[in-house]
């Protein structure tokens, strides 16, 4: 009993009754009419309020390829724990909020269908999910607030209408200002002091009141013998809340077999057990204003496979569509404000392309392709969003795993480059950012503009997703996945694959995957050189040495030994030895070493030393020949007999420790990747011996 108090006390103190208060407001009109002469923004359209949503969230900017980028957070999900975050979309989504931005200010794109185009699991659908949830939290904030009214009615039976005090609401959720005489609104607004210098968006015309509510203004006008004033004392204005689940101003379509398919589903229908009630069945009060497109009034509706529907339901949408009507059955054309956005796939596309009675459609379609994401490191952001630690208990995923996975599945979606010098491993790496000796920015944005279905073809997230689960769940893993088992799943689920209809592609595939163990294999071999050559102070001394004997070279001077104390010539073998480790030919030293000393004179100049950290090149350099000198002390070709003893394996644990702290390996995949190098380095001293 003293639990159950406790509950009920915590669940009592969190809850905020302002808050629920604020949002479920009631008032007179005329209470509103005062809301409207202080906050003119809650006039607006559909459109107008998810550009105005969209745009609370904030925006960024960057150039990418020197193309000026704008990033909307609010596809970032934040709000929501990034749950839907969407990532690598930032072109497309530019251009679908400049289509809401359009419409908004009424140039033409009101009046069209959003077609969202793409291939399967590019987001399509979450895209539109964000944009219904968004809109259910915005409609909770003052900056979002909206509202519509209803009726004080007598309960009775009857063909008219009279005053009571039961509330009706008016079932399409409509804009009380549309209780206002048309001829009369501007006017009335002037006596608001509302001005369009006020307001971001142009004042939309609401157009006439639903057949339900026109019924029971019309009913009352007449009791009140045309005295408006006291029609309106029979409203009462409240807030609205936009939710799916009550289904208020947003609706979801999804087609049905052609047998189940009737437009009173998006239209309405009639009430038959009412129609004795109220003796007619063009009675509006005798009829379900409950079709999607009702429901949806005032926000979005979502068609899902928007292009899988009956014909029948074509005319249904082009009047929604082109002029903000529908036609419930039995009464006139009712004016409708909502966003009507679908999203298909190719296949159901090329239909559409292919069938001249959908042509009236496609002339009223706004379509905006959702393709796959072609940068590495954008697509590993929703498998870092999947695969936490949080959610995958027991079992750790080591380095480069989820990004091996990203490479892959990016290079099955990127087009062969038609420049023969460029690979399409390093294509993908100037997609992301990393540039390559030889190609500019310029260079990149001609790739992009020569790839014309890149992102439309390719592997699906969804593919990645299932097999890095598989490789989670098996036995193989002993407590770690690794790069491998991942790769090997997705190389098992190729046979399988029902998306994939040919073999070239199979093959393709496979062939993709050894590129990406190639590439993963130069990556640990890094990664284990850099951790073995990890001394700071012997890269420093290194790097100290390597600036002496340049200086002396370039100035044409001795180095002094500062062991024999003696002038020596500059130590060519070291300074090529460092050198070759970046590819610097022996005809290009003098250019690398003039470099590099003027760029350390211009420093000491401005007062600052030299740092081999902030040079990427030389630090490479200094690492190799570290390592290169260190490995045969370590002696890491002895982890393949597994023969090792306690000195070596002392610096081992080192580089171990090392590994697990810099780069986030555990016990098990350092030393996996430990043994993995070393096997190469086995298979190289071979190779030598052969040789």
């Amino acid at each position: 009993m003293a639990g159950e108090k406790n509950v009920l006390q915590f669940i009592g103190e969190r809850q905020n009754r302002e808050v629920y208060q604020a949002l479920n407001w009631q008032g007179t009109f005329q209470d509103y009419l005062d809301i409207v002469s202080r906050q003119p923004r809650v006039l607006r359209t559909a459109y107008q309020r998810i550009y105005d949503m969209i745009l609370s969230h904030g925006t960024g900017e960057y150039v990418d390829s020197k193309k000026r980028i704008v990033r909307y957070n609010f596809f970032a999900d934040e709000e929501n724990g990034g749950h839907d975050a969407v990532f690598g979309l930032d072109i497309p989504l530019m251009r679908l909020v400049n289509v809401f931005k359009s419409a908004a200010k009424f140039y033409g794109t009101e009046r069209r269908v959003l077609l969202l185009h793409g291939p399967v699991g590019s987001a399509k659908s979450t895209i539109v999910r964000l944009l219904k949830r968004g809109l259910e939290r915005y409609s909770r904030t003052e900056a979002g607030a909206l509202y519509t009214f209803g009726w004080l009615l007598e309960r009775q039976s009857g063909p008219e209408c009279r005053p009571g005090t039961e509330f009706v609401p008016c079932p399409m959720h409509e804009e009380p200002f549309k209780l206002v005489p048309s001829d009369m609104r501007h006017g009335v607004l002037e006596l608001l002091g509302v001005t369009q210098q006020e307001l971001d968006h142009p004042l939309p015309d609401f157009g006439d009141l639903c057949p339900f509510c026109r019924y029971v203004y019309n009913d009352l006008l007449r009791l009140h013998q045309g005295d408006w004033r006291k029609v309106m004392e029979q409203v009462r204005v409240r807030r609205l809340i936009l939710s799916e689940k009550d289904r208020v101003g947003i609706g979801t379509f999804q087609p049905k077999d052609e047998k189940n398919q009737d437009s009173t589903e998006l239209t309405g229908d009639i009430n038959y057990r009412k129609i004795a009630e109220y003796g007619s069945d063009s009675d509006p009060r005798a009829f379900n204003f409950d079709g999607e497109f009702n429901v949806a009034n005032r926000g979005l509706i979502e068609f899902i496979e928007i292009l899988k529907l009956d014909v029948a339901f074509l005319y249904d949408l082009l009047g929604a569509t082109q002029e903000h009507l529908i036609k419930p059955k039995k009464f006139a054309q009712t004016d409708i404000d909502e966003v009507i956005i679908g999203h298909t796939n190719e296949a159901e596309y090329k239909k559409l392309l292919d069938n001249e009675f959908m042509e009236a459609l496609r002339d009223r379609t706004v379509k905006i392709d959702i393709p796959y994401i072609t940068k590495t490191s954008e697509e590993v952001l929703i498998y870092r969003k999947d695969y936490t630690a949080g959610k995958i208990r027991g079992k750790h995923i080591a380095p480069h795993t989820l990004e091996m996975a990203s490479t892959w599945a990016v290079l099955t979606r990127l087009e062969e480059p038609k420049k023969h010098n460029l690979s399409l491993l390093q294509k993908l790496k100037l997609y992301d950012g990393r540039m390559l000796t030889g190609f500019t920015e310029d260079n990149i944005k001609e790739l992009r503009k020569e790839a014309e279905r890149e992102g439309l073809d390719g592997i699906s997230p969804r593919y990645i997703q299932d097999k890095i689960s598989n490789a989670l769940v098996s036995e193989k893993g002993e407590g770690c996945i690794n790069p491998f088992l991942v790769l090997n799943e997705l190389e098992a689920g190729l046979r399988h694959h029902t998306l994939i209809t040919n073999e070239e592609d199979r093959k393709r595939y496979r062939e993709l995957l050894q590129v990406v163990k190639q590439e993963y294999e130069d990556i640990v071999k890094n990664e284990v050189q850099r951790a073995i050559s990890a001394d700071e102070e012997a890269v420093a001394k290194l790097c100290a040495n390597y600036i002496d004997n340049v200086k002396a070279y370039i100035q044409k001077e001795k180095v002094r030994n500062k062991y024999t104390g003696q002038y020596e010539e500059p130590d060519e073998r070291l300074m090529r030895s460092i050198e070759e480790k970046i590819d610097i030919p022996d005809s290009r030293k003098d250019d690398f070493r003039t470099e590099l000393m003027n760029y350390i004179g211009v420093l000491a100049v401005d007062g600052k030393t030299f740092d081999y950290r902030s040079n990427e090149r030389l630090r490479k350099a200094l690492e190799l020949k570290l390592f290169e000198d260190q490995k045969d002390t370590i002696k890491l070709t002895s982890l393949v007999s597994s023969v090792v003893d306690r000195d070596t394996q002392e610096k081992i644990d080192v580089v171990k420790a090392r590994m697990i702290r810099n780069w986030g390996y555990c016990e098990i995949c350092a030393t996996d990747v430990l043994s993995f190098v070393a096997s190469i380095f086995a298979r190289g001293d071979a190779a030598k011996e052969d040789a």
